[in-house]
């Protein structure tokens, strides 16, 4: 009974902020921005690796000797792999330590890099990156717990500021890098260029990072289990789903079957199991944490939609080169630097964060609006002021919900909030990615065969359709052409949709974001 009332004041507890917060950090450190850049740099690496190794498929299927669906599997197996792991985050990071736990990763991390960039086939770079993908999947939530532990609360929202940087500006730099090594070294530098930096980090975390009191705490490998498995289900379906013509196959099937099954046990196991779970119940008792869980899966959807859709569609319609393209997209990144430190600025003088959060997702959907108006006309400059407006929104919206969340959890609860919140934004990323690229095929196809229907005598006064017969070449490249220009018609039209639609996905969580309360002040205010 006695344990009850405590688990209960608890959880009670975690929904409310705090009335008073000391300035101190809970795990100071004695070379502050030091152990920031090592954070930082583990942080960067297992970011760009997420889009960095996407422009060397190509030149990956050819030296490996596989096939389409075959090399797919090179960026497949590293999305399961690391969705898989993160939720164990937490568990692990009590049982081994968070600084001990911090390190292997790393070290994981560049071991595994380094033996992708060494693989001699298919099978073994799919093996390799599926242990890359474990290894970095703790990276990310340990390091946004880290930079909070080694900071007193009146500078967390500045950090915070500086590790979104990072995982915005990360997967805008990855194709550019990735891009820059295939074309001047090889193929396996995507890989290898983790290795020197990835030492580096290391060396700074062995060196200063701190680490949490290690505790006892039961694994649920029943809750662990349901999770996996629903989320391989998950991730497959997005990643599948466009292969195999999605509801057409029985393989889609059987993935939302299995996801509708983990839904329900894993339902009834959270809710109603009276041993210690996987994830804390109390980090749900927190209503702010439950909507920042919610905004980031959007924002993973709308931000790695747009980053999925850019590239194809500079390089297919406008003729880009790799490098050209990530130069184009340069300036999203640009913006997101700047709304950053605004909105560091902003927290750190007490403006309402849900001010800001609504802002930045009104800027995020002006510049979809922008893009949904673009044409095969479109020039440059409207290319980068609609980056640079979008980045402005985005850079708005990561600290404002992170501190948010946060504000309300005690340290022990950070790890498995950060691992949370990591897996909500990557699971909106897949899911966008899906969604987007799903519709494109299908809109393209769908206006490809409106504006097909239309082309008569009467529109083509270029082409005179009676001699076409009598010169059957001339007339099979004269159509060959036509048919060109209706499909780049076609694919511009099912871009603009997907713009279309992500303008209306932004706009209409705005009014949601009054659900999230009011983190306290910053100390001294």
């Amino acid at each position: 009974m006695a344990s009850a009332a405590i688990g209960g004041a608890r959880r009670a507890s975690i929904g409310r902020p705090p009335l008073a917060v000391p300035d101190v950090a809970s795990m100071p450190v004695r070379n502050l921005w030091l152990t920031v850049f090592g954070i930082m740099m583990a942080s960067l690496l297992q970011i760009l690796d997420s889009t960095i190794a996407n422009v060397a498929i190509p030149h990956m299927q050819a030296a490996l000797g596989a096939t389409s669906d075959e090399v797919s599997w090179v960026l497949t197996s590293y999305i399961v792999a690391s969705a898989v792991a993160i939720p164990a985050t937490g568990w692990i990071s009590d049982r081994v330590g968070s600084r001990r736990l911090f390190i292997l990763s790393t070290a994981g991390f560049v071991l595994s890099s380094m033996l992708c960039g060494m693989a001699q086939n298919i099978t073994q770079m799919v093996l390799f990156r599926v242990l890359q993908g474990i290894t970095g999947a703790f990276i990310q939530p340990l390091s946004q717990a880290a930079m909070l532990d080694i900071n007193p609360p009146s500078r967390q929202a500045q950090m915070m500021s500086i590790w979104g940087m990072g995982l915005m500006v990360g997967p805008i730099l990855g194709p550019i890098l990735g891009g820059w090594l295939t074309e001047n070294l090889n193929w396996r530098w995507v890989f290898y260029v983790n290795v020197p930096l990835g030492v580096i980090a290391l060396a700074i975390l062995v060196a200063e990072l701190p680490s949490r009191p290690i505790r006892q705490r039961r694994f649920d490998l029943f809750g662990f289990g349901v999770i996996a498995l629903g989320i391989t289900a998950l991730q497959l379906m997005f990643d599948r789903g466009n292969h195999v013509y999605w509801f057409e196959s029985i393989e889609i099937w059987i993935y939302a079957l299995t996801i509708a099954c983990m839904l329900w046990i894993g339902g009834v196991h959270f809710l109603t199991g009276r041993q210690q779970k996987l994830f804390d119940g109390a980090l749900f008792g927190s209503r702010s944490f439950v909507a920042a869980f919610f905004f980031m899966a959007v924002i993973g959807m709308v931000m790695y939609a747009s980053m999925a859709l850019m590239p194809s569609m500079l390089q297919r319609l406008f003729g880009y080169s790799v490098i050209g393209t990530g130069w184009a997209m340069m300036p999203r990144g640009v913006g997101t630097l700047i709304s950053m430190f605004i909105a560091g600025q902003c927290m750190r003088r007490g403006y309402d964060p849900r001010a800001i959060v609504m802002v930045g997702f009104l800027l995020v959907g002006v510049s979809f609006w922008e893009m949904s108006t673009w044409s095969l006309a479109v020039d440059q400059l409207r290319i980068v002021v609609s980056g640079l407006v979008q980045g402005l929104g985005l850079g708005l919206l990561f600290m404002p919900l992170n501190n948010s969340a946060f504000a309300s959890l005690p340290q022990s609860l950070r790890t498995d909030g950060s691992s949370l919140l990591n897996l909500s934004r990557s699971m909106g990323a897949s899911m966008g990615i899906a969604i987007t690229t799903g519709l494109l095929g299908r809109n393209w196809q769908a206006s490809h065969a409106d504006l097909g229907s239309h082309i008569t005598a009467s529109v083509t006064s270029v082409i005179d359709f009676s001699t076409l017969d009598r010169f059957q070449q001339l007339g099979t490249a004269a159509m060959s052409m036509v048919d060109a220009q209706v499909n780049r018609q076609a694919a511009m039209i099912a871009y603009i949709d997907n713009y279309y639609l992500m303008m209306w996905v932004s706009l209409l969580v705005v009014p949601l974001v009054m659900v999230i309360r009011r983190p306290p002040p910053p100390p001294g205010r």
